[in-house]
């Protein structure tokens, strides 16, 4: 059964069944009518049916699996087996998600929820200590995020048992299977109850997805939703053909003049080495990616969403797992590896009703790839030089700038940066001039 949905409920949350104290809890955040995603798939999450999603990046599915989740809990708070409520390392729900960044948004999103309903949620993921982790399983734990590889360990420990857990989100799937976690993600639901609920989602469900679907999911219902245009903002594409020497500079005016953005490069050397070297126009910058702990990540981050950073540069690794709804730009400097990867690194911006800018820097060897990304992807068809100047402007980027840089201190260590021409580099007071 497949079901296409696109406008909102027009009763709010209460009218999908939400239980009154989470359908309070999100009036007291000023979310009050459900998003397509959201009002196509809470009902059957209540009904107990699986549900197979095929959703967009940023169209609001975190709260709809969540919602399905934590109104089960508030509604059969024993379940099925009776068991007493947080007992440790025995969670009733399971949430799987490919990367840290996303664990973290995920568990930011839901516990303010659960703890209308009196559920406990934590999240679990590797690049850093087990000590926080295991305390907060001992202190039981109702809804569980995690990372495959991470819940692995904790599994063989004995911190985690999965005999309980009879409601399994499988979120990112798409993303899992990239990067080779279905092995994992296969071992951690077999460990789960028989009698499982399983919820998917995914912006692709063919391939490893599909076959994902058929052997962990009975009879699902099936929802592909597509994103109202009111709640989408207009994204603008740009090609530019810029030759290898000159894509730092074009990099740096790009982002003086329609940042902050975020920079994508394909490796992690690369994304610290375009970081270096944007700080000498200027900008402020961190780079962010799987070779950084994860506290140097959490603070790039939370640096950036502040406003204290002009640029954040990243690897794949962030294109699903940061989450700011006002980005203005989107910078490919290396270009996507295929398809999949420029839709969800573009899906930054435009978020929430904004505007953005996505620039792709074309080389000469990349020029027939992106041709055919364009063909295929139905974007604009041209690859022309740089035109800065000409970039449109758009809303997002006063309200990041606004609504972050005024509500924060600027950090002394985070000066902020004097606009500098690509060819002369401006230098920080605070910084060393470079001895080389």
């Amino acid at each position: 059964m497949t079901i296409t949905a696109l406008p909102s409920a027009p009763d709010g949350f209460a009218a999908l069944g939400v239980p009154p104290q989470l359908s309070a809890a999100l009036a007291r955040a000023g979310v009050v009518e459900p998003f397509p995603v959201q009002a196509a798939t809470v009902p059957d999450c209540l009904a107990g049916r699986d549900v197979c999603g095929k959703a967009p990046t940023g169209s609001g599915k975190t709260l709809a699996f969540g919602l399905g989740l934590l109104s089960r809990l508030a509604v059969d708070p024993g379940g099925q087996r009776g068991r007493r409520r947080r007992d440790g390392g025995r969670p009733r729900a399971l949430v799987l998600v490919p990367t840290r960044e996303l664990a973290a948004q995920v568990e930011q999103v839901l516990r303010p929820l659960a703890a209308a309903v009196g559920a406990h949620v934590t999240s679990v993921y590797g690049g850093v200590g087990y000590g926080k982790q295991l305390a907060a399983l001992r202190r039981g734990v109702d809804v569980l995020i995690a990372c495959p590889g991470r819940l692995e360990d904790l599994v063989g420990r004995g911190s985690v048992d999965l005999g309980f857990v009879d409601m399994v989100v499988i979120d990112e799937a798409d993303r899992m299977a990239d990067m080779g976690f279905l092995p994992a993600v296969r071992r951690l639901v077999d460990g789960t109850s028989a009698d499982r609920q399983t919820l998917l989602f995914s912006a692709t469900l063919d391939g490893p997805v599909e076959k994902l679907v058929r052997d962990y999911q009975r009879s699902p219902v099936r929802h592909e939703v597509a994103v109202a245009e009111t709640s989408q903002g207009e994204v603008h594409h740009r090609f530019w053909s810029v030759d290898a020497g000159d894509r730092v500079a074009v990099t740096a005016e790009t982002v003086a003049a329609r940042g902050p953005a975020l920079v994508f490069c394909r490796t992690k050397h690369g994304a610290d080495r375009l970081s270096q070297r944007l700080t000498r126009f200027g900008l402020s910058s961190a780079a962010i990616h799987g070779d950084r702990s994860q506290s140097q990540r959490e603070r790039a981050l939370a640096a950036f969403r502040a406003g204290r950073l002009d640029v954040l540069v990243a690897t794949d690794v962030a294109a699903r797992g940061i989450d700011v709804d006002a980005m203005p730009l989107v910078v490919h400097y290396d270009p996507p590896a295929d398809l999949t990867d420029y839709v969800h690194r573009s899906g930054r911006t435009g978020r929430a009703g904004a505007d953005g800018i996505v620039v792709t820097l074309v080389g000469q060897d990349h020029k027939r790839w992106v041709r055919r990304l364009q063909r295929e992807l139905g974007l604009p068809g041209d690859v022309s030089s740089p035109e800065v100047a000409a970039l449109p402007t758009v809303v997002a980027d006063s309200a990041l700038r606004l609504a972050d840089r005024e509500s924060l201190p600027r950090s002394p260590k985070h000066p902020r940066p004097r606009t500098a021409s690509p060819g002369r580099p401006a230098r920080h007071r605070h910084r060393r001039p470079d001895r080389r």
